[in-house]
């Protein structure tokens, strides 16, 4: 790993650098554009997490970096102490993923990023008053109502643009020209997976330009998190992807034994492994026949569905629920596994080859299937890790980016399994990864199906739980890709701030990018193959 203090030093020497879980340097705001440049060209061209905040003393940004040559993190807190009109320096032409991630920060802490080339809100309306995630935003709706003026989002936008003499200066931007031809691809359609909304600009048929709109069922799960116990915020996780909830419940439950310096017993940690690996399956089981269903093949829904039925039976007897599980606690497991749970996963590990079988005659190999797919959808290794598109639509563009391999966490440096990377960037690769992964799933529950450890299945922990005062951030590999949680501590027995950074509001926001001259029947084919689900965008 190379030295934060040696990279960042040389185009910021004022930096301040704080002792905390990771590499954390503080950097003044005039030089952060220089030193994201520099961390960039020193291999840190990942941008992870994109975290605002309201530190109470200033607002701004903490920013997680990933290296894709060793994998190390780091991270950098950039901040600025105006509240009237707090402004930060853009990152968004250094990481793509910093387009619509700034724009978040915008709508929830008002923060304007200098040189964006679009400052709108994203998930909450233009009319909506004050900022919700500001420690001092007044959540009394008497007192501070929801306007609602209009129902349509203004075409008109704004860029501050910082001038030679460092003067900013708001410039008018225009989401769609006056003579554009747009239309909505939902929210109401079952192809966008939720209430997801894409304002469409067309050339009779081609796609010339897509506007994401988001925050249909936002729910505010990180205002709430914040006057909650630690415990109570877990079952969230289930909330959000909740075709991946066991592993975002993993992800959380770490973050915070990392903080605390617990470490769940080894059973625990080899039964959180095999659940993840079911809903894995599971997942990209569902992907499968709903992506197929997308394209007009309704036959492999029930296919898909068939083998998932199993999978959530045996997660039910465990659990006690089918998606909602909340079984993962902070130390380990709320209860030991069902006593049918290994012979059961065994029959569907004996019956799974069979029906990846079936699922291939009925469709991989399908001359219409694969002329919808086949060099639909580019999507370059380049953008892939520009825009953060991790997962299985990231390796289906060559880039290898499995946590499970790059940052083993729990049991998986332990084990033989393969990551999944293909080269074929567009979206028949993307169906295949999954395809593909399921066997790897399999291979890794084989492995320790017949080796969970007897002993505790839960370590002792406090009932009051503090972590200590520092912020902390752990990702794992869930189903569509790294996902990661922050934690502000404040020792205090509620989050100062915790940040749920999902996979999905990243794969929306590349459909413009690679849909762009596509036709609008591609755009189905598209959406469906990056598997974003909305829940997971809306928090």
């Amino acid at each position: 790993m190379a030295d934060i203090k040696d990279i960042i030093g040389k185009v910021c020497p004022d930096a301040v650098y704080e002792e905390n879980e990771r590499p954390l340097a503080v950097v003044p705001d005039a030089k952060w554009h220089d030193v994201a440049v520099a961390l960039k060209n020193a291999s840190y061209d990942w941008l992870i997490a994109l975290v605002g905040e309201d530190f109470g003393d200033a607002l701004g940004c903490m920013y997680y970096l990933k290296s894709t040559a060793d994998h190390s993190i780091i991270s950098v807190k950039v901040v600025t102490t105006d509240r009237e009109n707090p402004m930060i320096h853009s990152v968004s032409d250094i990481w793509k993923v910093a387009i619509n991630e700034e724009r978040e920060v915008y709508d929830f802490f008002g923060i304007k990023f200098i040189n964006h080339p679009d400052m709108r809100r994203l998930f909450l309306r233009n009319d909506w008053v004050g900022y919700p995630l500001r420690k001092d935003y007044d959540m009394n709706p008497d007192l501070n109502p929801v306007r609602l003026y209009h129902e349509e989002p203004d075409d008109a936008s704004v860029s501050y643009q910082e001038g030679a003499d460092g003067k900013i200066t708001a410039v008018p931007v225009k989401v769609f020209g006056d003579n554009e031809f747009v239309v909505n691809i939902g929210p109401q359609h079952p192809a966008t997976h939720g209430v997801l909304r894409f304002r469409t600009s067309l050339d009779g048929e081609e796609i010339k330009k897509i506007d994401l709109v988001c925050g249909y069922i936002h729910r505010g799960i990180e205002k709430l998190c914040e006057n909650l116990g630690y415990p109570q915020t877990i079952h969230f996780y289930d909330r959000m992807d909740y075709f991946s909830a066991l592993p975002n419940e993993h992800c959380v439950c770490s973050c915070i034994e990392k903080a605390l310096g617990v470490e769940a017993p080894r059973r625990a940690q080899v039964v959180r492994v095999i659940c993840d690996e079911l809903s894995r399956i599971a997942s990209h089981l569902l992907f499968f026949g709903t992506f197929c269903m997308d394209l007009g093949a309704t036959t492999a829904l029930f296919y898909g569905l068939r083998e998932r039925e199993t999978i959530l039976n045996i997660l039910e007897e465990t659990c006690g629920a089918r998606m909602s599980f909340n079984y993962y606690t902070i130390g380990g497991l709320r209860a030991d596994i069902h006593e049918t749970f290994i012979p059961k996963v065994k029959e569907l590990l004996a019956i799974m080859p069979k029906a990846l079988k079936e699922y291939h005659q009925l469709v991989t190999g399908n001359v219409i299937f694969q002329n919808r797919l086949k060099h639909v959808g580019i999507l370059s290794r380049e953008d892939a890790i520009s825009y953060g598109i991790g997962g299985p639509s990231g390796r289906a563009s060559g880039w290898a980016n499995d946590v499970r391999k790059t940052n083993p966490y729990a049991v998986y440096g332990e084990l033989d399994f393969e990551q999944v990377v293909m080269d074929g960037c567009d979206s028949f690769d993307r169906y295949l990864v999954r395809m593909k992964e399921i066997e790897q799933s399999m291979k890794i529950i084989e492995q320790l199906i017949d080796n969970i450890p007897e002993g505790e299945f839960c370590a002792k922990v406090p009932k009051i739980i503090k972590l200590p005062v520092g912020h902390w951030y752990q990702e794992v590999e869930a189903c569509r890709g790294a996902f990661g949680v922050y934690i502000d501590s404040r020792g205090e027995k509620t989050p100062y701030r915790m940040k749920v950074n999902g996979t999905c509001l990243r794969l929306a926001s590349i459909v413009d990018l690679i849909t762009r001259g596509s036709k609008i029947a591609d755009l189905i084919t598209i959406g469906g193959s990056l598997d974003y689900i909305v829940p997971d965008i809306d928090r």
